[in-house]
């Protein structure tokens, strides 16, 4: 997948996280596939968005809280994984990734400061249905224009990190693999907790235990 593509897909993405749609494309699982799927391993980037989504989890989008953006992410990370193949770069790009992600939730803290300015205020105006229409598809453009460029960016610097940084890696694919879940190990903990903790969600906790055993293995 050329940057270009990366591009227009995150640009693509982010409209389906909040803007438009909602059909769950931008989560890190369905984000990942798409991007490896795209860029010529659907494995790399499949295990790329894996890992994110579970850390990105312990975020969740609601009210005015601020979060990092896991559309975005993934495309940079996916795309990453699947273009350098490699325990080295995955753990670079899912590694970028993450800070990714919280620059790109800036982003859209931003634009959000910036709708205000977009959207008719009824006050000074008259609301037209022509502008309330315009004024709404200008906030879908830029929320595009964003997506596109805080992915393009993304890939671009992600390729640069993995070139200087590939050979320093030390760990083998499955030892990487095994830390990333570690670190998940305490998201997935973070997650939990939210929903009330181990006394009162006991079979949660059993079912994703087991299904994170699995998902090892098959890894």
């Amino acid at each position: 997948m050329t940057l270009l593509g990366a591009s227009l897909l995150g640009g693509a993405l982010a409209l389906d996280s909040t803007s438009v749609a909602q059909l769950m494309l931008s989560r890190p699982l369905a984000a990942g596939f798409l991007s490896g799927w795209l860029s010529g391993d659907l494995r790399a980037g499949f295990l790329a968005g894996v890992i994110l989504e579970i850390y990105l989890l312990v975020a969740f989008p609601v009210g005015g809280a601020r979060f990092p953006e896991g559309a975005t992410a993934t495309v940079v990370a996916a795309a990453t994984a699947a273009t350098h193949p490699g325990p080295g770069p995955l753990a670079l790009a899912v590694g970028f990734g993450l800070v990714w992600g919280q620059l790109g939730g800036w982003s859209i803290s931003g634009l959000r400061n910036l709708n205000i300015r977009v959207v008719p205020d009824p006050m000074h105006s008259e609301l037209r249905p022509r502008r309330v229409a315009g004024g709404h598809l200008l906030a879908l453009l830029l929320d595009f224009v964003r997506g596109a460029l805080v992915t393009g960016t993304g890939v671009w610097l992600a390729d640069l990190v993995v070139a200087h940084l590939n050979g320093r890696w030390p760990l083998g694919q499955p030892d990487t693999v095994g830390l990333f879940l570690v670190g998940a190990a305490v998201s997935a903990g973070i997650l939990l907790q939210s929903f009330g903790g181990f006394r009162r969600r006991r079979t949660l906790f059993l079912v994703g235990l087991a299904g994170g055993a699995l998902g090892g293995l098959l890894l």
